[in-house]
Parts: C-alpha cells; sequence; structure tokens
C-alpha cells in the first residue's frame, strides 16, 4: 500500500522534484506495467483508453506549471498532499463531483485531471482509487484495469519530460536498482504482510508516511526562515 507515494517521499529527500518526478515515473511504470501483464485477460479496456485520451495533452499543460514552483515549494506541496491521502483520503476523493450517468465517461475527465497532477505530485493513485469501486469489477479487472490507467499516467510523464529534454540515460543505474528494487520488494513484502499484526501494519503505514511528509514540509519552513531563504 502507497508504496509510489513512500519511494516519492524518500527519493525526494536526496534530489530535486524535476528529477525525482521522471524517474519515478519510469519505475511506476515497470511496477504498474507489470500488474497490467499479469492480469491482462481481465482488463476493461474501454476504461483504459478513456482515461489515455486526455492524459498526455494535460501532461503538456502541467508541466510548464512544475517548472514555475521552485523545487522546495514542490517538496512542501507533495508533503501536504501526502498527509492529505494517509489521514484525510475522503477529502480528496472528488469522484463523486465528476459522476456521469455513464459511469465510464468519467474516466475521459479522469485522465486529464490526474495528467495534469502528475507533473505536480508524482503519485495519483490515491486519487484515482475510489473511481473504480464502484463499477463492479471482480478482485482481478480492478487491480489491472486501475495498473494500466496509472501505467498510461506514467507514461505519458514519462514522455513529456523526455520531449522537454530531461536526460533518462544519465539515470540508467539508479533507474536500473530502483526497478529491480521494486519487483523484489514487491516478492518480500507479500510474503512479510502474512506475518505483520493488522494493527501495527496501519501504525506503521501511517506512520512512516506522516514522518516522511512533514520532513518535506519541514524543509521547505526551514528553508523560509533561514537567512537568504527564498522558497527556492
Amino acid at each position: 500500500m502507497a508504496g509510489g507515494i513512500t519511494l516519492l517521499s524518500v527519493m525526494l529527500l536526496y534530489l530535486d522534484p524535476l528529477i525525482v518526478i521522471p524517474i519515478h515515473g519510469v519505475v511506476q511504470l515497470a511496477s504498474n506495467g507489470s500488474r497490467t501483464w499479469v492480469q491482462r485477460e481481465h482488463l476493461h479496456w474501454n476504461i483504459v483508453g478513456r482515461y489515455a485520451v486526455f492524459a498526455l495533452p494535460a501532461g503538456l499543460l502541467g508541466f510548464p506549471f512544475a517548472k514555475m514552483i521552485p523545487p522546495q515549494a514542490l517538496k512542501a506541496l507533495i508533503g501536504f498532499f501526502v498527509l492529505g491521502v494517509t489521514w484525510r483520503p475522503s477529502g480528496l476523493n472528488f469522484s463523486r463531483r465528476i459522476q456521469a450517468p455513464n459511469p465510464n465517461r468519467r474516466f475521459l475527465i479522469l485522465g486529464g485531471v490526474t495528467g495534469f497532477l502528475n507533473m505536480l505530485i508524482g503519485a495519483t493513485g490515491p486519487v484515482i482509487a475510489p473511481f473504480f469501486l464502484d463499477l463492479g469489477l471482480d478482485r482481478r479487472a480492478l487491480v489491472g484495469t486501475k495498473a494500466a490507467c496509472q501505467a498510461v499516467g506514467h507514461l505519458a510523464k514519462v514522455l513529456v519530460f523526455a520531449v522537454a529534454g530531461f536526460s533518462f540515460l544519465h539515470w540508467a543505474p539508479l533507474l536500473g536498482a530502483l526497478i529491480v528494487a521494486a519487483f523484489l520488494g514487491s516478492f518480500l513484502g507479500s510474503r512479510l504482510l502474512d506475518r505483520v499484526n493488522e494493527v501495527w501494519f496501519v501504525r506503521l503505514y501511517k506512520g512512516v508516511l506522516s514522518l516522511l511528509a512533514i520532513r518535506l514540509i519541514w524543509a521547505f519552513v526551514m528553508n523560509l526562515v533561514s537567512p537568504g531563504g527564498s522558497g527556492t
């Protein structure tokens, strides 16, 4: 749970957002792509297709905004987002506000909204999750279709950064290590999950994410109050 947000938050402790977001996008593309492949026989391609329509155009619109926001401020924005999805996920559930008579039609809007947000916050899995809950999909179709939509979003993000001139080859060693670690983590995590107490799982889940988010926000505040600090 929240693997993408956790990875994003940790990476932001060491690198600027405009480096982290595209690298994170490649890793999440691999992760969601693998789940898509495993569940390919259960995918609802009509949903994925609608989601994809505006994902790339919206990403192109969102990129200039991501560049305009100072790095420390963008980290703080992501930190507040992480706290929101951890402690008040219902506040970020805007699925009811864009419902349509045809449930699939909402994915046209959703693809555009998350395509834009992907450029700013990097990890939108918790935002899109509620849209899949009332479609009557079985668990395999839900996991696979959601993973395919997320893969489309991350692919659009990677393409936008590639067009903008981001050098993915420069970061190839880190990318390779992260992708391998993500697959190993999924394998080990699925086995450790059976050994973790339910109460402690929730405590660890919320505690780790909260500490990482607060660290990002605190760095922004310290940058503002330090001599010469301007939030950049």
